[in-house]
């Protein structure tokens, strides 16, 4: 939800130009220490499994949003790659999931399934850019060009016979990848608001174990009343098995948001709620909104059990009524998991912050009586080139090392933990949105001038643009031979869009 920066944070923004110190909305106090890049590994060169598959948003349930599995895709042929321009009957202002060899009809093929901001699901042969099949929710009609839209990627089903799929009227639906029709038995589709015009589908489904994970935001301009929660769906009945509502947390139910006496606390971030290794902890991100450390729960990180979803733990910046008052989302990004018992979370305010898992606070877990508190990030850095982010970072961890990248609307950068702490190892001023690491290779589309900048990890130079149109929220994937990119911009209200696919055949 961008809007102007607030008198607060220019004048921030304008103590950090002044000083050399910081990003345009980071707090002159932040200072990024760096190392060379080559902190950062390099690519095996010896041969790996093929990557066949992108199932959902961010690769797998952590959202690590990298495969070293090859793709056929290397720094040698991607500048020749044969580029399809896909017409398509809505914006995709997400990202696209792929599935190789599956059945459609009566044929095997390569599929591409995307969503619209407005809820037409269509499968994609990957080969031809022709549409299979497109699922359209009923009720299209009543809310198309309008500003209820949604921004969930799509997640495809283990056993690669079902996708789910997000539409503007708060259903998930489960549709037939082989027809797109859908499964109307028990309680499919799966109502997750019960306002779906102030409640927002925006970021994407996970999946752990046997249930679907949705979360609800809020629209551009934070019309109240609306409540972030997340939702566990069981993807056989279609049934509502447990709710967490980051305000009015002591219920457990689907609220109507009028009845909570709190508003706002989106859940918007791209990766939406975050799946730990091992499936037994889900974490998350919420954006702006009352916090009282019990029950209200704005601009925090937060730990829940799984699948209980009960409050663990939980991380807020000792500003977050700061952050609450000028706009400056903490949940803008979802929190990536580094291991080595740290996560890094970075927000609309220019700041990236270094946490502990096992001590979000600083402190032990406190008991479920006990309140939160405030602080107790391990370091503060900057984003890159300032500005606002929300896109989710890629985690590659070889050898020993993690490197996490990171874009934002000014720059792409990439850290190296080592000794349980952050260092900046390269940094560049092109633009980006969520940044995806695949066979060796890193892409990042460039949302301002449009395109794809390709790089080596270990290098700020690109080695390759792919061509394309500017976006808003649109992130890559790179799988089976192909990069496949969404274009244009959800709040433009377009009934029409493009998709991008680039292929190695």
């Amino acid at each position: 939800m961008r809007t102007p920066l607030p008198p607060l944070a220019a004048a921030a923004a304008a103590a950090c130009l002044l000083l050399g110190a910081c990003g345009r909305n980071a707090p002159a106090d932040v200072a990024t220490p760096t190392t060379g890049s080559a902190a950062i590994p390099k690519p095996t060169g010896s041969p790996r499994a093929p990557l066949r598959d992108w199932p959902e948003f961010g690769l797998d349930p952590q959202r690590s949003n990298v495969s070293e599995g090859a793709t056929g895709i290397t720094s040698a042929n991607v500048a020749r790659l044969r580029r399809r321009a896909v017409t398509l009957p809505g914006t995709v202002d997400s990202s696209p999931i792929y599935l190789h060899g599956v059945l459609v009809g009566a044929a095997v093929h390569n599929v591409i399934v995307v969503t619209t901001t407005y809820g037409k699901t269509i499968a994609i042969d990957a080969e031809t850019g022709r549409p299979l099949w497109i699922f359209t929710p009923g009720g299209y009609e009543g809310w198309a060009a309008s500003a209820q839209i949604t921004t969930t990627t799509p997640l495809a089903d283990p056993d690669r016979q079902w996708v789910y799929a997000a539409s503007p009227d708060g259903l998930i639906h489960k549709l037939s990848l082989a027809s797109g029709s859908e499964d109307s038995g028990g309680a499919w589709p799966a109502r997750v608001t019960r306002d779906a015009t102030h409640e927002k589908l925006a970021a994407a489904l996970n999946i752990d174990g046997p249930y679907v994970l949705a979360a609800t935001g809020g629209y551009l301009g934070d019309a109240p009343p609306y409540q972030g929660h997340l939702v566990l769906i069981d993807r056989s009945s279609g049934r509502l098995v447990r709710v967490f509502n980051t305000l009015c947390a002591d219920r457990r139910e689907l609220l109507i948001p009028s009845s909570c006496h709190a508003s706002d606390s989106a859940i918007l971030s791209r990766s939406g709620p975050v799946v730990e290794p091992g499936g037994r902890r889900i974490v998350l991100s919420t954006g702006n909104g009352p916090w009282n450390g019990t029950t209200n729960f704005g601009d925090s990180v937060v730990e829940l059990s799984f699948p209980e979803l009960s409050l663990r733990q939980s991380f807020t910046p000792t500003n977050q009524e700061q952050l609450s008052a000028t706009d400056t989302d903490l949940g803008s990004s979802s929190p990536a998991l580094l291991g080595g018992d740290r996560v890094v979370i970075a927000g609309k305010d220019g700041v990236i912050r270094l946490l502990a898992v096992s001590r979000l606070d600083g402190h032990p877990p406190p008991g479920a009586r006990n309140p939160h508190r405030l602080g107790g990030e391990l370091q503060r850095l900057q984003i890159p080139g300032g500005g606002e982010l929300f896109s989710s970072p890629a985690v590659w961890r070889r050898g020993g090392r993690t490197t996490a990248f990171i874009a934002d609307e000014n720059g792409t950068a990439a850290y190296v933990l080592r000794g349980g702490r952050l260092y900046r190892a390269w940094q560049n001023a092109h633009p980006g949105t969520s940044p995806v690491m695949a066979g060796g290779l890193l892409y990042v589309y460039d949302l301002s001038n449009g395109g794809i900048n390709v790089y080596r990890p270990g290098s700020p130079r690109p080695i390759a643009k792919l061509p394309g149109r500017p976006g808003h929220w649109n992130s890559p994937i790179a799988v089976d031979g192909h990069v496949v990119e969404p274009e244009d911009n959800g709040n433009d209200h377009a009934l029409g869009g493009r998709l991008e696919i680039f292929s190695v055949r």
